[in-house]
Formats: structure tokens, sequence, C-alpha cells
């Protein structure tokens, strides 16, 4: 019976696993993502920091600056000290609002991370369960199928078997027949 049998139970094998592969797939898709948002996270601290030094480096040069025009010309000493504190103050303003803005990044950022793994998750809950019940269903309908299957096999042996008893019959008629000429 298994020659009956056995193309059927392989092909819904196949596409159990073809499901689980599928489903297996999709969940390292979500980990893949939730990895790059962990990374992205992760490398805000280092562009804040690689941003400020810019900006610190730039406060340095206005500074270089002004200490050689304070240098070489001779009575600015008042006007540059001026200028010196507008821009320490015009560098302090930049770096608290680049602080700022750094800090609501990344709290938005994390903030949406947050909620799509918990999508995600409930997306995957939810497809585990459907998954589940889908193989569940599967496998009731490979059961059906192996049965009718084997149903059809048992027609076949036993129309089989008639289709013997009937050659052999008409053997037997041919014999008699072929005996009763010969008689």
């Amino acid at each position: 019976m298994s020659q009956y049998t056995t193309p059927v139970t392989t092909a819904f094998e196949m596409q159990r696993a073809t499901i689980e592969q599928s489903q297996k797939a999709l969940k390292q898709s979500i980990e893949f993502q939730k990895n790059m948002n962990e990374a992205m996270l992760g490398s805000l601290d280092s562009q804040e920091s690689a941003q400020r030094r810019g900006v610190e480096l730039a406060q340095t040069a206005v500074h270089n600056y002004l200490d050689t025009v304070e240098s070489t010309v001779p009575g600015v000493a008042p006007t540059v000290e001026e200028i010196r504190t507008t821009v320490d103050e015009q560098y302090e303003f930049l770096l608290e609002n680049h602080a700022e803005v750094f800090e609501n990044v990344e709290a938005e950022f994390h903030e949406g991370a947050e909620t799509y793994d918990e999508m995600t998750g409930d997306v995957v809950a939810a497809l585990d369960e459907q998954i589940d019940l889908l193989v569940e269903a599967h496998e009731d309908l490979e059961d059906q199928s192996v049965e009718a299957v084997e149903q059809w096999g048992d027609q076949l042996e036993d129309l089989q078997d008639q289709v013997e008893e009937v050659q052999e019959q008409v053997r037997e008629v041919q014999e008699q027949a072929a005996d009763a000429v010969e008689a």
C-alpha cells in the first residue's frame, strides 16, 4: 500500500518543510532588523561625540585665530576679548542645542525601536499561532489524503483481482471449449 501513499506523504512533508522554512526566514529578517536598530542606536553616541569634537575643534581654531590677531595687532585686546566671549557664548549655545538634539533623536529612535519590537513580537506570536493551525489542518488533510489513496489502492487491487479472476474464468472457458471442440 505504501507504493500509493509514499508520494503523497512526501509531498505533504515537503510542503510543511517549506512552511517552516518561510516562518524561520521571516523571524530571521525581523531579528536582523532588531539588530540593525540596536546598532543604529549604539552608533548615535559615536556620531554625537564626533560632531561635538568637530564643533570644539572649530571653536579652538577661532580662538587660535583671535590669539594671533591679539598678539599681532596692538590695542585690540579688549575687542578681541569681547569677540572671544561672544564666540564662546555662541559655541556653548550650539553645543547645548547639539546635545539636546541628539538626546531627542536618541529618545525618539529608542521609542520607535521599542514600538517596532513590540509590534513584531505581536505579529510573530500571531503568525506562530496561525502557522500552528495551518500545520494542524495540513496534517489532517494529509491523513485524509493518505486514507483516500489507501482506499483507492485497495479498490484498485480488488479490481485487479476481479480482472484476474475473470481472465482465469475466460481461460478456463476457452480451455473447456477447446477441449469440447477436440472431443
